[in-house]
Parts: C-alpha cells; structure tokens; sequence
C-alpha cells in the first residue's frame, strides 16, 4: 500500500473510533474528548489520560498515536478534540484550518543521538556538522578522522555505521532537521528543517520504541530519539551534542531547561518558537517545545469547557509526573502564561 493510500485508509478508521467513543460516551452522559498526533509525548500523555479519567468519570479522554502531522491535518479538518505536535503550523496552516488554533505548549523535550557500537564507554561527542554528515551518508565508518578528533581517547572501531531515522511526518524529525539546519549550510541547502526528511540513507523506524529496537538490533546504529525513551535503558549509548557556544552537553533536566531560558526573551505570545541551538554555555541544543493544538473556540460550549478544565489540570497537577516519565516540565515562568491561553477556551 503506498503512503497516500494508507493515509486515506486511515483517516476513515479515526473518524470510526472517534464516532464510537462518542456513541458510548452519550449512552452513558459522559463528555468524550479525543486527541491525536505526535508519539514523541505518548507516555506522558497517556499517564496523564489514565489520571484524569479516573478523577473525572465525567470526562473521558482518549489520546491517538498517529503522528504529528496527521495530528496537524486532523485537528485542522475539524475531526477531534485537540491534536499534539512537534511541528509549529505555519500561517498558511493556520489560516486554512477549519477553526483557529491555539498552540498551547505542555512539556520541554530533547532529541538525542542514540548509538550501538560494542566496546565503546562514556559518551560519544557529537557536533552539528559531524551529525550532518553522518546522517547525509558522508560519514561512513565510526573510525572516521572527523569523528576521532572530536572523542580523543576513545578507540573508535572501524565498523559500518547504519543510519537509523524515522518515517515521515514525525515531530522528532523536525526538531532534529531544524537543529541541523541551524548548525550545517550543507544540510541546511540539501535537506532543510522539515517533519519528512529526503534521507539519502538509511532504514525507518515508525515509532519511538522502533527506533530503539532497530538501534540495539544493529551493530554499528545511530539513530535519533527523546531522552525519555532511553531512561530506563543503558544497552545503548547516548551521545553528548555541541552547542552553540561550542560546549558539548548531555541531555539532563537542567540542560534543557536552559536552552528555554536563553531563548525566553524571544519567544512570541503564540508560543509558535523554536529553541534549537539556543545560546548558552548550559544549553542543550536539540530542545523543543511539545505542543497541543487546541480550537480557540467548539460549537459546543459544554465540550469546551470540559478541553479547558482537562489542559488546566494537565498543565497544573500533571506536569508534577513529566519528570517521572523523562520531560522537562514548563519553567514557572512560562507556566502562567500558558494557563492563561487555556482560559480562553471558548
């Protein structure tokens, strides 16, 4: 089946389950509120859904994997509730969807580079331009000059590397490539910052947990990925990423955080911003917002207020589990001024 044909399959099967999740919503006096999109934040989502269902039996909330930007094509047709992404809509989007559309960011994430190479210990050190060339089928072995000269001491094997990326569509994509772009001329001019990569090598993994399995699979791998798929896995090696001020930083709760900090000032009130390679010593600089895309107002005020109340609880007593499950929660500086968009909900 080609990818439109599939694409065209499945948009019939979410309206399906959306229709039935709304029958036995309706049968039993009960909001049903569905979302779709981006895997990336699927665990945390789904503890979320999980909580709030029992808190509330009143409303019921279903969150759909499908990838950002069916979450993105989805939410702009009318079909759900909310949608969740990676991807920022751009204004052609936005003026186009079915109702405006807020961008309300729930979490920080973090891609990093995920690695299998036997004999290794530590941290691989990776730069921009080096990750480019690696992932532009330049780069061809790990013994390779570039790579020996940014891991002195380390005895690099001379083995393969397999390139490892995702399908397209993918939010993790996107901030990947957005990185990349702002770090490589040569990928920004042959590839570009966008949720469907032209990889000129490698195999796909769909989802999160593909990626790590094909990765641990594969003598000689790298791939891609959101820290908190590697936290409870040290099969792997998780790479150290240059940043803008040309230190090399490890993911962690407070080198993420940090990235948000030095781009704070820039961030517009539509929270529509990017925070790759952000300046600052303490930056980790494959950072991004989360984010779902909300409708700004619903035909029915009754589901609405029911959205609002959900994103209020999410974004005040859910985030207190982000950290649990390996996200960044919203720094208390930006916290407010999200709660306050939610509010809005009409």
């Amino acid at each position: 089946m080609t990818p439109s044909a599939r694409k065209m399959a499945f948009w019939p099967a979410l309206f399906l389950i959306l229709i039935c999740f709304a029958a036995v919503a309706n049968s039993q006096n009960i909001v049903a509120l569905v979302g779709s999109g981006s895997n990336l934040p699927t665990p945390l989502y789904s503890h979320w859904v999980e909580e709030y269902n029992k808190l509330s039996p009143g409303v019921q909330v279903r969150y759909l994997s499908t990838g950002t930007v069916k979450g993105i094509e989805d939410i702009s047709r009318g079909v759900g509730d909310f949608a969740a992404g990676e991807v920022p809509m751009s204004d052609e989007q936005l003026k186009s969807a079915k109702t405006p559309i807020m961008h309300i960011p729930t979490v920080l994430v973090a891609i990093v580079p995920i690695y299998h190479v036997p004999g290794l210990k530590g941290n691989l050190r990776f730069s921009g331009p080096v990750l480019a060339e690696i992932f532009l089928g330049a780069i061809k072995t790990w013994d390779d000059p570039q790579l020996k000269e940014l891991n002195p001491g380390q005895i690099l094997p001379h083995l393969d590397i397999a390139v490892v990326h995702r399908t397209d569509g993918k939010g993790s994509n996107y901030i990947f490539s957005d990185y990349l772009s702002k770090a490589s001329s040569k990928w920004r001019s042959q590839i570009g910052k966008t949720p469907s990569p032209a990889w000129p090598v490698g195999i796909s993994a769909n989802r999160g947990e593909d990626m790590m399995e094909k990765v641990k699979g594969t003598s000689g791998a790298i791939g891609y990925i959101e820290i908190g798929f590697t936290s409870n896995d040290t099969s792997i090696g998780v790479g150290h990423v240059q940043n803008a001020s040309g230190k090399f930083v490890g993911a962690t709760q407070g080198t993420i955080a940090a990235a948000y900090h030095s781009a704070e000032k820039s961030i517009p009130a539509d929270f529509r911003a990017s925070l790759t390679n952000s300046p600052g010593n303490e930056a980790y600089p494959i950072v991004s917002f989360t984010w779902l895309y909300v409708p700004e107002k619903s035909a029915d005020p009754e589901r609405a207020r029911a959205l609002a109340n959900f994103l209020e609880w999410a974004l005040s007593m859910g985030e207190q589990s982000a950290e649990q499950h390996g996200y960044t929660p919203l720094p208390s500086s930006l916290a407010p001024k999200v709660l306050a968009k939610v509010h809005s909900i009409h």
